[in-house]
């Protein structure tokens, strides 16, 4: 009978999938009941292999491991939380996409922690303005710079014994952190891109890197640009939790914070106690869902 080992899947591409086990990294194919189970293996997940030549490190997953929850974008398992990376300059932040990050994470059930990178090329003022921006919004808030590794170990206690999922535009320097975390990371994927003959690397498929006892870190495709998905607009506010505790001095139940008079969350934002910069962003969104065209 032949040997099943277990692992975790740490990058899938071209139909092949690589597996992080105790015999180290192991090239696997799918077996076919998965296409007929409908099932696709996803980054993340926890995989039982069997071997199919030990020498050369290639086996097939067999099947896997119950998943603790799947994400849609980017598409992987098994993630405790996102680290959403901007920076705070070059190219100049989103706010409106940083939210809508927040808002998908949170969609998903995912704690999130904003990362704002670049530190060490940005003005007072820029740093200044993003921390402020997110400082009442509940979320975590990290201002480091990948480059000169500032920041770097208060990252790494951040994601200890957790399994992260690293999320956000193009540019920020989001794998320039990912390095700075894992040096071995270029080592790995340029491994992988040698076996399925891609060129330099550049992030266009999800990786998973081990950076200590189950402490993993997911580097992912960067995005510019992110739908909201099916949320209905009476639903939006409930993802801005600076939100709540303004919601309940409002004149009317359901209210949308948009046009009503005696509005707890108007009067908390003209009393400077909620971002400007993060409430338009919500008038934005909620006239986006609003408008949305329905089938």
């Amino acid at each position: 009978m032949e040997q099943e080992i277990q692992g975790k899947i740490i990058k899938g591409i071209a139909g092949f999938y690589y597996v992080y086990t105790n015999k180290g990294l192991i090239e696997c194919k799918a077996k076919g009941i998965f296409r007929k189970d409908g099932v696709k293996p996803l980054v993340g997940d926890d995989a039982v292999l069997t071997l199919t030549d030990e020498a050369e490190a290639k086996g097939n997953i067999i099947r896997l491991l119950s998943r603790k929850n799947q994400l849609i974008r980017p598409a992987c398992a098994n993630v405790d939380q996102a680290l959403i990376i901007f920076a705070v300059t070059k190219p100049e932040p989103n706010y409106n996409l940083l939210d809508r990050f927040l808002i998908t994470m949170e969609q998903q059930r995912l704690p999130a922690v904003i990362c704002f990178n670049k530190q060490d090329i940005a003005s007072e003022d820029e740093r200044g303005q993003s921390a402020q921006i997110y400082e009442r919004s509940g979320y975590q808030m990290l201002c480091v710079s990948g480059k000169n590794q500032e920041g770097i170990e208060e990252i790494r206690r951040c994601l200890k014994g957790k399994t992260t999922v690293v999320a956000g535009p193009s540019g920020v320097g989001k794998s320039t952190i990912v390095n700075a975390l894992y040096p071995a990371a270029n080592m790995e994927t340029g491994e992988i891109s040698k076996k399925i003959d891609r060129g330099r690397h550049t992030t266009r498929h999800s990786q998973l890197f081990a950076l200590g006892e189950n402490t993993y870190i997911m580097d992912t495709p960067g995005f510019t640009s992110l739908s909201l998905g099916e949320m209905e607009k009476e639903e939006l506010s409930s993802f801005y939790p600076e939100f709540g505790k303004y919601e309940q001095k409002c004149r009317f139940t359901g209210c949308s914070h948009i046009s009503e008079p005696d509005c707890g969350v108007k009067n908390a934002l003209s009393e400077e106690k909620i971002s400007p910069v993060r409430y338009e962003n919500y008038r934005l969104l909620y006239e986006e869902l609003k408008s949305r065209r329905k089938y």
